[in-house]
């Protein structure tokens, strides 16, 4: 039986009308954040893994790609503005040097929880949310950042996959994507959410996610985020309990 660490989030889903505005330029937000991101939909989307860290459960060590993997994304609010939502993944010592630039920078905490259980050295999750001008946002997480060792990107190439993703994608009726060495899954929700009369697409973290790496032949451990409203927390709680070996639950 696979076993699984599992996020859950209760969110309010309403209904939002699409803004236009002139394009940001996100080329700046690369050159300030020192690494290119990619733009999916309306979101722009840079990430961070935290290959500088070796993090093991056990026996299992712990591919950046599967829970390591610190991110923010920014969508355009008006002509010279963004929301930011991000998710960074810190160890303990961290936190605090992290949270002091952030608030200097004006960007909000809305959670430091754990994702993983068990796991060595520890590491936490901080979740992130800001709205203002695009370069300011950029610079804050950028000094952020700095009080941490995340490291520079690589072109090291990914470990072998070994799962059969067909399989998976016919299970979960999902098709996914393999990155550095694990089978990523996204499945956005049917409804709009919202934040602040804005709507939050998908790729700014309210997408269900899940996370697969293969640890044997047959075997596998994945990880991952459920957005739920509040009726469908205990269904799905149920459904995970009665069919993995380990459900660890943090809520917002």
């Amino acid at each position: 039986m696979p076993s699984a660490l599992v996020l859950l989030s209760a969110l309010s889903l309403t209904l939002q009308q699409p803004n236009t505005q002139n394009p940001v330029d996100w080329k700046v937000i690369d050159r300030v954040l020192g690494r290119s991101g990619n733009l999916q939909g309306e979101t722009y989307r840079v990430g961070f893994p935290r290959n500088d860290l070796q993090v093991t459960v056990g026996a299992l060590t712990v591919r950046p790609s599967l829970a390591l993997g610190s991110w923010v994304a920014f969508k355009q609010t008006g002509d010279s503005t963004v929301m930011l939502m991000g998710d960074l993944v810190l160890l303990e010592s961290e936190a605090a040097p992290v949270i002091d630039a952030l608030q200097r920078g004006g960007i909000e905490q809305t959670a430091l929880h754990n994702h993983l259980t068990n796991e060595s050295p520890h590491v936490v999750y901080l979740h992130i949310g800001g709205r203002g001008r695009p370069i300011a946002l950029a610079t804050a997480v950028h000094d952020a950042l700095g009080a941490t060792k995340t490291p520079a990107p690589t072109t090291n190439p990914p470990p072998p996959l070994g799962l059969d993703t067909v399989q998976i994608a016919q299970v979960l009726g999902v098709h996914g994507r393999a990155n550095g060495g694990v089978y990523q899954v996204s499945a956005p929700r049917a409804d709009a959410v919202t934040a602040d009369g804005v709507e939050v697409p998908p790729a700014m973290g309210v997408a269900t996610a899940i996370n697969i790496q293969a640890t044997g032949t047959n075997t596998a451990v994945a990880t991952g985020d459920f957005v739920l409203i509040a009726s469908e927390v205990n269904p799905v709680l149920r459904a995970l309990r009665a069919a993995l070996d380990e459900v660890n639950v943090k809520r917002n």
